[in-house]
């Protein structure tokens, strides 16, 4: 594996010029992977954030943080992907889970297990050149990709990492931070990827990290929203009888249309000692510590979902973070 490396989620909450220069602060500041979120309803649209952020960068890598085959027909994400990968060749990667808050605020459940794997082997499939057949007929992409696009599964739930680890290039771990948590994820990809005659040092690891950084600014309680969310998810591995009880009062607050909002109902129920086990949030030394523990677990990215602290912005914890990084 290469080294280390530290990647940004940007979700597009804001107008296109503000993710573009977004995006260019943060390959200034040496992160080498930008992930653009994908839910068309409560954020600008992931693909052309992408492409613009291509056009404005030199050599970050851009992939989506994350897409899915629902609201996105693998055809259509086959297509997006060949076009920005002939534009940008070596810097695009797919990332793609089952479905969450773009399915969910069209009223749709996630994907099943068993499409999700059908729906990332037809996209291999057109990425190839190769005919792939639908119910309704055989179809093609008359514009293949000329190199090997890598697929990123995010994955949070036992089954979904046991997957991961058969198939998928790397994986976008939504676990949280703690040394167990990261552990047992390990685990289920590890018999995932034997189960496939692969080995886990063969898979790029990601870790999805909620993240805000301050030396001026409480900044715990920025990330909250974002960790109501991490914890909701399916885990690989038992909540403590505390932290079982937070998760009872997420799923009675949690709303869709604040997903990852800071100022979200969801985000008053978690305590500051839940925070420490889902993200990264304190001053810059506080963070630093914590990406030097993370470097121990096996992981081989961590990739910051970036929040301002109060009288702060998302740039003020992208740079904060880039010290830390260093």
């Amino acid at each position: 594996m290469s080294e280390f490396e530290f990647g940004v989620g940007l979700f597009p909450t804001e107008p296109l010029p503000k993710m573009v220069h977004l995006a260019k602060v943060s390959e200034e500041l040496g992160f080498s992977h930008i992930w653009v979120g994908d839910s068309h309803l409560i954020w600008r649209e992931a693909y052309v954030n992408m492409a613009a952020m291509a056009l404005s960068t030199s050599k970050v890598k851009l992939g989506t943080g994350v897409t899915n085959p629902l609201t996105r027909h693998p055809s259509v994400l086959a297509s997006a992907y060949a076009t920005l990968e002939e534009y940008a060749p070596g810097r695009m990667i797919v990332g793609i889970g089952l479905g969450d808050s773009s399915v969910e605020t069209m009223g749709m459940k996630p994907s099943t297990l068993a499409n999700f794997e059908k729906s990332l082997q037809q996209m291999r499939e057109l990425f190839a050149g190769r005919e792939f057949q639908l119910d309704t007929g055989k179809i093609h992409l008359l514009h293949p990709c000329k190199s090997k696009v890598p697929i990123y599964i995010a994955a949070s739930g036992p089954k979904m990492l046991e997957l991961s680890g058969r198939i998928a290039d790397g994986i976008i771990v939504l676990v949280g931070v703690a040394d167990e948590y990261i552990a047992h994820a390990k685990e289920k990809i590890a018999a995932g990827a034997k189960a496939a005659g692969r080995k886990l040092e063969d898979i790029n690891l990601v870790l999805w990290v909620p993240c805000a950084v301050s030396d001026n600014a409480p900044a715990k309680d920025a990330v909250k929203a974002h960790v109501a969310r991490v914890v909701a998810h399916p885990l690989p591995y038992v909540l403590d009888p505390n932290e079982q009880k937070v998760l009872e009062e997420i799923r009675k607050t949690y709303d869709y249309y604040h997903h990852m909002d800071q100022q979200a109902n969801h985000a008053d129920v978690i305590p500051d000692w839940l925070v420490d086990k889902f993200a990264i949030a304190g001053t810059v030394d506080q963070c630093r510590v914590q990406i030097e523990r993370i470097k121990r677990t096996g992981i081989q990215q961590i990739a910051i979902i970036p929040y301002s602290c109060p009288g702060e912005d998302r740039e003020a914890t992208i740079r904060g973070f880039a010290r830390a990084m260093g």
